[in-house]
C-alpha cells in the first residue's frame, strides 16, 4: 500500500524540482527526503526518478504517480473536511497567505472575525506574486489572497483550487498634500503629468508596475522614467513626504497613509482582481468557511466605506462564498 507521507513528499517534490528545495519546505535534511523517495520507489517497483541527470528528475512514471498523489491528497484532505464540517465549532490553526497590501486591508476584519470563534488561531503571512498559489497547492496555507492584473482568473483556474473573488480594485493618483493636484477643481491631466512631475513606481516586471506603465504609456506625451521602489507602502510614505506622485492600487491606502491627496485617474484605468483561493478538498472545513465568511464580509466592508480600500465586483455586491452566508461583525466586536 502506497505511502501518504512519501506520496506528499514525491508531489512536493514535483512542484519544487529539486531535493534540496523540497527538504528546505518541509523541515527535512536532503538525505532523508531522499531516502523516502528511495522507499517510495521500492514500494512502486518502479524507478521514479532519474538519478542519471545532472540534477536529480522525476521519470515519466514519477511524473504520473505525481499527478495521482495530488488526486489522492486532494481526496484525503476532502474527506478530513467532511468530517470536520459536523464539528460545532471551528478549531485548529487556520494559515492565510497575503500579498503585503491584501494583509494589511484584510488583517483587521480577519481579526474581529476570529475573535468569536476561541479554539481558532489565525496565522496570516506576507508573500510576494506567485508565491501564495504555489504554497496553497503544496498544503502549506489553508487559505491564499492573491490578485490578478490580467484577467485570466476565470478562464484558467486549476481544477484543484476555487477562486472567490473579493474585490475589483483600480489604480488611482495619490500626490502630496503641497501639490497643485490636491484641489478637486484642477483636472488630473496624465500627459501634462508625466511630463513634469517625478513618478514614484514598483521596479520593472512586477504586475503594479506594468499597469502603471500602460496608464502612462496610454497618456502620450515624452517618456517618464519612474523612481524604482521596492513596495506599495514605501512608495505611498515617499510621495507623502513630497517626493514624487504615483498610480497605486486603491487598497493600498487601507494601510491609512493620510499626509496623501487620492485623485481619481480619467478615462480606461488599469485594475487587479482580488481573490480568495482555497483547495477544493477543503472548502467546507469549519475554519476555513469562517475565514472565507470573514474577507467577503471584510470586502464588502471596504467597499462600503469607499476606501482606502476597493471597489466590488461587478453587481455591488461581493459574491457569497457556496455554502457561506456572509456576515459583517460590528466594528469593535
Amino acid at each position: 500500500m502506497l505511502d501518504l507521507h512519501r506520496l506528499r513528499l514525491l508531489k512536493e517534490f514535483a512542484d519544487r524540482g529539486t531535493i534540496v528545495a523540497t527538504a528546505a519546505a518541509l523541515g527535512y535534511t536532503p538525505s532523508a527526503v531522499s531516502q523516502q523517495l528511495s522507499t517510495l520507489e521500492r514500494e512502486t517497483a518502479a524507478t521514479l526518478l532519474d538519478r542519471a541527470a545532472r540534477s536529480v528528475e522525476l521519470t515519466d512514471a514519477g511524473r504520473r504517480l505525481a499527478v495521482h498523489a495530488e488526486i489522492i491528497l486532494a481526496q484525503v484532505e476532502a474527506a478530513e473536511a467532511e468530517i470536520s464540517a459536523q464539528e460545532r465549532e471551528p478549531s485548529g490553526r487556520v494559515t492565510v497567505t497575503a500579498f503585503p497590501s491584501a494583509a494589511v486591508a484584510f488583517a483587521p476584519g480577519l481579526a474581529r472575525s476570529l475573535r468569536a470563534h476561541p479554539g481558532l488561531t489565525l496565522l496570516l503571512q506576507q508573500t510576494q506574486h506567485g508565491e501564495g498559489l504555489r504554497r496553497l497547492r503544496s498544503g502549506e496555507v489553508d487559505v491564499a489572497l492573491v490578485d490578478d492584473w490580467m484577467g485570466s482568473v476565470p478562464d484558467h483556474e486549476p481544477p484543484m483550487l476555487r477562486f472567490h473573488l473579493l474585490v475589483r480594485d483600480p489604480l488611482v493618483l495619490i500626490v502630496p498634500r503641497t501639490h497643485a493636484l490636491t484641489d478637486p477643481a484642477v483636472p488630473v491631466d496624465l500627459r501634462r503629468l508625466r511630463e513634469t512631475s517625478r513618478w514614484l513606481a514598483a521596479p520593472v516586471g512586477e504586475p503594479s508596475r506594468q499597469a502603471v506603465d500602460r496608464l502612462l504609456e496610454s497618456a502620450g506625451g515624452a517618456p517618464a522614467v519612474p523612481w524604482e521602489f521596492e513596495g506599495l507602502g514605501t512608495i505611498s510614505s515617499l510621495v507623502a513626504r513630497g517626493i514624487g506622485v504615483a498610480a497605486v492600487p486603491r487598497l493600498t491606502l487601507a494601510a491609512g497613509e493620510r499626509r496623501v491627496v487620492v485623485r481619481e485617474l480619467p478615462g480606461p484605468v488599469p485594475a487587479r482582481d482580488v481573490y480568495a483561493v482555497v483547495r477544493a478538498a477543503s472548502v467546507r472545513r469549519p475554519s476555513v468557511v469562517v475565514v472565507l465568511t470573514a474577507l467577503a464580509a471584510g470586502a464588502k466592508n471596504l467597499a462600503g466605506r469607499g476606501v482606502p480600500g476597493a471597489n466590488a465586483p461587478a453587481g455591488g455586491a461581493v459574491p457569497a462564498v457556496k455554502g457561506i452566508r456572509p456576515e459583517v461583525s460590528a466594528p469593535g466586536a
